[in-house]
């Protein structure tokens, strides 16, 4: 009898793998000599004759590394050729109680094969034998829970719930019709998610979202994911939704539970969040002190010992929220595969329960992630135009209606502007405009909607009791002004002229600028009268205070009154704000200012830090001073 461990040598193991090759030497030494006890390690242990050592790597990509030559010495090296996938389909299919495997398992082997030709490359896609064996676990699972369905929609049915999650819409069209191809005149049955669906419809609106019916078709997909692989990564830019998809489904599984569902599936549900590039390699999976040689445990390894704690069926998840690369990514390696095992550096194995227990990964590419980890990952791909900004303004307006004081008529006068405006205003930015930091659609829309929040509040914008000619006018002016500084307010210079052009072609109707030859950018909504005037009118005068150093004089401009003002109305609804533009034109003084302000007015408490490539994790924690008793 073999016995066999689960040995990943990366980056930070290296210095561990020469004394693996000791130790294996000694051991290899005592075989050979047909001894029944040896030293190993200064003790004198029984050597098992059945044990034996078995070394599978791939090193030729990012984050691996080779194996010492001393340890590599140890080992004869055989190469793997590609395994007969037909064979191993049939084979399991059989396992699974299919009668048809021979046929079915090589259309099931074409059609991976015809999808790595024809659809699109993408970094997330993957057609190896890690995603093969999925659906064939998956079309067992089928097949024993619905015994009335033919085998041919059954293996349908399962190719179709494990990879239609991952695919573009283009490549999920082109899928299914390679898949009417291979299995002509074949009908497969519709997956009824029933109380899963129905729970999910009911704790979405809870989540301030709206239950859309592409909304809940991720949320089902990544539990159909959940079921078939251990772990399991939502994929998608940012603001699609990926965050708002999993806490869903977390708490449409607590809900079903706490109803007392049937299915044992369902249960109680945590999630364990981490950030995994916010912090260095040994803070993550822990580390030793090189000073006083002390094991001190990283945030993921703490967070994953305290889920196999739990003995209760309660579900842990444990979600790691950035950027997937290739170096801290190998360390999950045998947490990903059949292992399920996390490898410390100092040698301890945290053995993970596959039953109770996930690992989800937050990303919004898989640019430089390595195909092992691609391969050993169920995918779920969340397109940004899959939910749209749409449902996130409808929720607003509804949340906004109270506070603002708006009537149905009212709401839907704003709605108008949004479904009107919006669209045609991000296609020019997208096709003809360049921002000097990327952004996305709904992040565009988000901020038009927190300036509408902070101008639009009781006793700034306009009456909403009043006639409709008094807060129309007002309304339209402070929507083109928040349409200026929220769609156009991430452009370059250039661009800014392009979309002042842009912008009075497409809000000709109701715009009334002070007849000047300046850009839109240049005025501002005087919410007395609700018209336009320009930002210069309203320039303090510069009064000198000779005490203060010259470096400390803030000489009021138009930009200066400006910036402020959209930094105040942020603030004021308690929104955050990323200021970008060139080095030396005052963004540190304006915001220094503001925090002066604010925090004489006793409103805020402002932290400065400065980062830099070294800035550490520890450099951002506040850390609260000892109370030191004061000397009698």
């Amino acid at each position: 009898m073999w016995a066999a461990w689960p040995l990943t040598l990366t980056r930070t193991r290296r210095a561990r793998g020469l004394q693996v090759a000791q130790q294996l030497l000694c051991i290899q030494t005592a075989l050979k000599a047909s001894l029944r006890t040896f030293v190993f390690e200064g003790r004198d242990i029984r050597l098992q004759h059945s044990v034996g050592v078995f070394i599978t790597m791939n090193p030729g990509y990012a984050g691996r590394t080779e194996l010492p030559d001393n340890l590599k010495a140890l080992f004869r090296p055989m190469a793997m050729m590609v395994p007969d996938y037909a064979l191993v389909a049939e084979v399991m299919l059989f396992s699974e109680g299919f009668n048809d495997a021979k046929t079915l398992s090589r259309k099931m082997v074409k059609l991976y094969k015809l999808s790595s030709e024809q659809l699109s490359q993408q970094d997330h896609y993957d057609f190896g034998m890690r995603a093969l064996k999925s659906v064939l676990v998956m079309a067992g699972a089928l097949k024993r829970s619905r015994p009335e369905h033919g085998e041919t929609a059954i293996l349908i049915c399962a190719m179709r719930d494990a990879n239609l999650p991952k695919f573009l819409y283009e490549d999920a069209a082109l899928f299914q019709a390679i898949i009417a191809d291979l299995f002509p005149g074949s009908e497969t049955p519709i997956q009824d998610y029933g109380e899963l669906e129905q729970a999910l419809r009911q704790v979405i609106p809870e989540l301030s979202l709206l239950p859309t019916d592409e909304f809940v078709l991720k949320a089902t997909q990544l539990w159909e994911t959940f079921n078939v692989r251990f772990g399991v990564m939502l994929v998608g830019p940012t603001g699609g939704g990926k965050t708002r998809i999993y806490q869903a489904l977390q708490a449409a599984c607590t809900l079903l539970r706490l109803n007392g569902s049937a299915d044992t599936a369902y249960q109680t549900t945590h999630t364990r969040i981490l950030n995994p590039k916010c912090v260095k390699m040994g803070e993550l999976y822990g580390e030793y002190n090189l000073l006083t040689n002390e094991w001190r445990d990283g945030v993921a390894s703490t967070l994953i010992r305290h889920a196999v704690a739990d003995a209760s069926p309660a579900r842990h998840w444990v979600v790691f929220d950035g950027p997937v690369d290739a170096v801290w990514i190998e360390n999950m390696n045998t947490v990903l595969d059949d292992n399920c095992t996390l490898c410390l550096p100092n040698g301890e194995r945290i053995k993970l329960n596959p039953v109770t227990m996930r690992i989800l990964f937050e990303v919004q590419d898989l640019a430089v992630a390595s195909p092992a980890t691609v391969s050993r990952c169920g995918m779920v791909y969340v397109p940004p135009e899959a939910i749209g900004w749409r449902p996130y303004v409808t929720m607003w307006l509804q949340q906004q209606m109270g506070p603002l004081d708006m009537s149905q008529l009212q709401h839907d006068y704003m709605w108008t502007l949004f479904k009107d405006y919006v669209d045609p205003a991000l296609t020019f930015v997208r096709t003809q405009c360049k921002e000097p930091i990327p952004s996305v659609d709904i992040n565009l829309v988000t901020s038009l909607t927190f300036l509408l929040q902070a101008l639009l509040a009781p006793g700034k914008g306009p009456n909403f009791r009043g006639q409709e000619d008094d807060w129309m006018p007002m309304l339209n002016h402070i929507f083109t002004f928040c349409f200026i500084w929220s769609i156009g307010g991430n452009l370059d210079l250039a661009s800014m002229e392009k979309f002042d052009m842009f912008l009075r072609s497409l809000m000709g109707s109701f715009l009334a600028f002070p007849t000047s030859a300046n850009v839109v950018y240049e005025f501002f909504v005087d919410t007395r009268d609700g018209g336009f005037r320009e930002w210069g009118e309203i320039v303090p005068t510069f009064e000198y205070t000779p005490h203060l150093p010259y470096f400390n004089l803030m000489v009021p401009t138009v930009d200066t009154v400006r910036y402020r003002f959209l930094l105040d109305a942020l603030l004021g609804v308690e929104k955050a704000v990323l200021v970008s533009a060139g080095t030396g034109v005052g963004k540190t003084v304006i915001i220094s200012e503001i925090m002066k302000e604010r925090n004489a007015a006793g409103t805020i408490v402002p932290i400065n830090i400065n980062f830099s490539a070294q800035t550490t994790s520890i450099a951002t924690q506040v850390r609260r001073k000892p109370f030191r008793k004061p000397f009698a």
